[in-house]
């Protein structure tokens, strides 16, 4: 007995306890393919029969069974699988990796069940175990299809057991011994005069019958048609475009998958409730005028279709809406679905078309996709992919492209055979493309890439969204004012305060941030000083012949802000990063972390460097008029009460504004001195962000600023040092010695410290757990409140902020941030990192209060 199992499939073995499973696995697979319960329960509980750790033995064979099944391998689950509910795991990880679960039972005797288990002194076990056993296959065999099974195989008997012999047989879609070459066809959509004139061009042959209908073309030179699918509705002669495709594919000159409309049509025939809409109703008048044999042969060719080809020894994937690569090869009714229909973000378009999610912009398979399905204007690479519907039955062209050449070949169309919903851009407002096909090679910029409503897709925070005026008022800024995009790989993320803090004097307090890390099960936090500067990106290089050779521009380096404008002018950028190079030459690090580039977060000093007009003019104003006004103003009062009039309350007042005024002033000078070139400046890095195909994002902050010792030791005139103290949030005298460090460092007028987990990224219970919160001392935040804050109306009030979208928009950026740096390691094109930059940028634009 011939059993046949699909390739990567996921093999379910079913029988009682004794009916041989262990044996016919060993027979007909390799040991590395069978997953045995008996095992696993050995694995973790070094007893094969311990029945109290098949939880945790179960726990891990399926974790296994995803690893191998992730990998397209063939997996065997050798258990007695006899109650419903353990197969339905199973049968839910084959959906999940999109493979077959394929059943095989072993149906023995009850007899040869419980003397085999009599000879085997692990087996301690009474027969009423194997009645069990048996109970539950039985009623079990009726209803293995039903639970999702796509193949079941039943043995009865010792005898059919020992005959049986496995093959496992490629999935319909594995064509991977068809080498080519092809020429891979555009939608058709009913127009026969089309698809003959574009079969001429490619150089075939059509065959006609005594009443001059083409039935089948083929090329002189062996080549083979692929059409993309969707060769029915709308256009004037489906009956045509069949007669045609289905005597190519019957002769072997051509092959099919299968479109969205041919699954309409089929679903049409037979007679289901399906919407007579998006010219089906075309199709079906057209196959109404033919007969009878041709119209079943018809169903049963457009039924037969399978939803995506693997070509070309896995180089060449045809699939009708496309396919993304952890899909290619697969079967299941989500591949189908998705290689029929797309994907659609959920939302329409204006015209009331379903947006579709640009699979292709983040595609970076090894396997070139030719698909169809949405109309273009043109056809187009997107990383290694192109769509071929040119929309050729709305007025457009049909078109097909030479595999492996990578030729376009179109005609035009012969008119507009069905209005599109959706205008179809004429080629002539097309931007020129020096080859006639528009292409956008992963390293090039397009505003495609950044506009309108985007959905970033991040490892660590799902998707973020970015509406569209989010998007623009980004590309204003990053068209304006940004540095070289080329040199634009990173913008560090917002930073939340911690906690408003209930004391009566102050606004934050170290102990808020505490008590926050502890609740999200982070006990190791680091504090580290607040530098009061302004944040920057530094991008160095190693010598002048490795920007043009990784980034494509000539430079050493770049020194950015947190919106990705540059510092300096070229001249002094060139001076400071020869410093930071010189200094990470000294320290050794480019030999010791394998890269000839390296970029970092860091605090440059003093603030007035970046915001010296905004201190002229705001801060510094503020504080002139303040110290100009007031001391006048007590005076005044100071007489009028010796001319004896009550103005004790507003004398009372007035002074204390003063004595506010005066702190206010002190609190931003502390952060202002005169710098000439580099004299003056000071770079505090806290973290290296990346180097060469390397993040360093989970190594502990402590690694970090080690690194940054190293720099401050090499050059400590550019570099300043970061102080830092460890916190355990669980201990009350280690809390204690945190805040008493807080208010050293805040009486002696530092800014306040930095609380992060010490581990660096970190996720907790709900999510990512906050990159960092800023504590802030109580005469620093003059500067953002404002010189009267402190006074205690105005203390009751900011006690209200809310915190909550601050701490979101945070928690996105950071997830994005380290999503570019991700991309970035891992090479990938420029646009997909700067997907992510740009995304930064825009969340910026929220509306959240600039002073949290």
């Amino acid at each position: 007995m011939r059993l046949a199992v699909p390739d990567m499939a996921l093999v379910v073995l079913i029988g009682a306890s004794g009916s041989g499973k262990s044996t016919f696995a060993a027979r007909h697979f390799r040991p590395t393919q069978v997953l045995s319960s008996d095992f696993f329960r050995g694995l973790v509980a070094d007893d094969e029969n311990d029945q109290s750790a098949s939880a945790d033995a179960f726990d891990a064979l399926h974790h296994v069974a995803a690893k191998r099944l992730a990998a397209g391998r063939i997996t065997v689950v050798d258990a007695t699988n006899v109650q419903r509910n353990s197969r339905a795991a199973l049968v839910s990880l084959a959906r999940e990796h999109n493979v077959l679960p394929v059943a095989i039972v072993l149906d023995v005797p009850e007899s040869v069940c419980v003397a085999r288990n009599a000879e085997r002194s692990d087996r301690d076990f009474g027969p009423q175990v194997v009645r069990r056993h048996r109970s539950e296959l039985r009623r079990s065999l009726k209803s293995l299809q039903r639970e999702g099974f796509r193949r079941v195989h039943v043995l009865r008997g010792v005898a059919e057991i020992d005959a049986a012999t496995i093959e496992v047989e490629p999935l319909f879609n594995d064509r991977r011994d068809e080498t080519g070459p092809f020429d891979v066809i555009g939608d058709v959509h009913g127009c026969r005069a089309e698809l003959e004139e574009l079969l001429g061009a490619l150089g075939y042959r059509i065959e006609r019958d005594a009443e001059g209908r083409a039935i089948g073309a083929a090329h002189p030179e062996g080549r083979r048609a692929v059409f993309v699918g969707d060769l029915v509705d709308r256009g004037p002669d489906t009956p045509g475009v069949l007669r045609l495709a289905m005597g190519m594919v019957a002769a072997g000159t051509a092959m099919a998958v299968c479109g969205n409309h041919e699954q309409k049509l089929v679903r049409a025939l037979r007679g289901r409730n399906v919407t007579i809409s998006h010219g089906l109703a075309e199709s079906l008048d057209q196959l109404a005028e033919q007969p009878e044999e041709f119209r079943k042969q018809a169903e049963e060719f457009c039924d037969g279709l399978v939803a995506h080809y693997v070509l070309d020894g896995g180089r060449l994937v045809v699939a009708h809406a496309g396919l993304p690569e952890k899909y290619h090869r697969r079967a299941s009714p989500k591949v189908r679905d998705f290689a029929l229909y797309g994907q659609t973000t959920g939302e329409t378009d204006e015209y009331g078309l379903p947006v579709r999610y640009p699979w292709a912009n983040e595609y970076r398979g090894k396997a070139m996709v030719l698909y169809g399905h949405t109309p273009m204007p043109e056809a187009e690479w997107v990383n290694g992919t192109m769509c071929l519907d040119t929309g050729c039955v709305f007025g457009g062209k049909l078109t097909a492209l030479r595999y492996p050449e990578r030729e376009v070949v179109s005609v035009p169309a012969h008119r507009v055979h069905f209005e599109p919903a959706k205008p179809l851009l004429p080629p002539e407002e097309l931007p020129p493309a020096a080859d006639g096909a528009a292409r956008l090679e992963p390293d090039v910029l397009n505003l495609d890439d950044v506009s309108g409503h985007r959905v970033v897709q991040t490892r660590h925070h799902g998707r973020v969204s970015v509406l569209p005026e989010r998007a623009a008022a980004a590309l204003e800024v990053m068209s304006r004012f940004a540095v070289d995009p080329r040199w634009l790989l990173y913008l560090p993320p917002t930073m939340a305060p911690t906690r408003t803090s209930s004391r009566a004097d102050v606004l934050e307090h170290p102990e808020e941030a505490f008590a926050g890390y502890r609740s999200d099960g982070v006990q190791s936090v680091l504090c580290e000083e607040k530098h009061m500067g302004s944040r920057a990106v530094v991008l160095v290089c190693r010598d002048s012949s490795t920007a043009p050779a990784r980034f494509g521009v000539e430079g050493p380096g770049s020194v950015h802000t947190r919106t990705g404008r540059p510092f300096f002018d070229p001249e002094r950028t060139g001076k400071l990063l020869a410093r930071v190079r010189d200094a990470v030459s000294a320290a050794g690090l480019w030999d010791e972390l394998g890269s000839d580039w390296l970029l970092l977060d860091a605090e440059l000093m003093p603030w007035s460097a970046k915001a010296g007009s905004l201190i002229t003019t705001q801060y510094a104003s503020v504080g002139a008029a303040a110290g100009a006004a007031l001391p006048a103003a007590v005076a005044a009062l100071e007489a009028a009460a010796g001319r004896g009039v009550d103005v004790s309350e507003l004398r009372e007042r007035t002074a204390g504004r003063a004595v506010n005024a005066e702190g206010f002033r002190d609190a931003y000078r502390r952060y202002c001195w005169p710098t000439e070139e580099l004299s003056g400046l000071r770079l505090a890095p806290f973290q290296l962000l990346a180097g060469e195909a390397a993040t360093y994002h989970e190594r502990p902050h402590e690694w970090h600023l080690a690194v940054s010792d190293r720099l401050v030791a090499a050059d400590p005139e550019l570099f300043a040092p970061t102080r830092r103290q460890l916190v355990d949030t669980t201990d009350p005298d280690s809390i204690a010695a945190g805040v008493a460090w807080w208010e050293q460092l805040t009486s002696a007028g530092g800014e306040g410290m930095v609380v992060k987990p010490a581990a660096n990224l970190t996720r907790g219970g709900k999510g990512l757990v906050q990159p960092g919160v800023k504590v802030r001392g109580r005469e620093y935040l003059r500067i953002i409140y404002g010189p009267d804050y402190t006074e205690p109306r105005h203390l009751d009030r900011l006690r209200q902020r809310g915190l909550g979208r601050k701490r979101s928009l945070a928690a996105r950026e950071y997830a994005l941030g380290i999503e570019a740096l991700d991309r970035l390691a891992r090479g990938e094109p420029l646009w997909r990192i700067h997907e992510c930059v740009f995304a930064v940028l825009a969340l910026e634009s929220e509306p959240v209060d600039p002073r949290l």
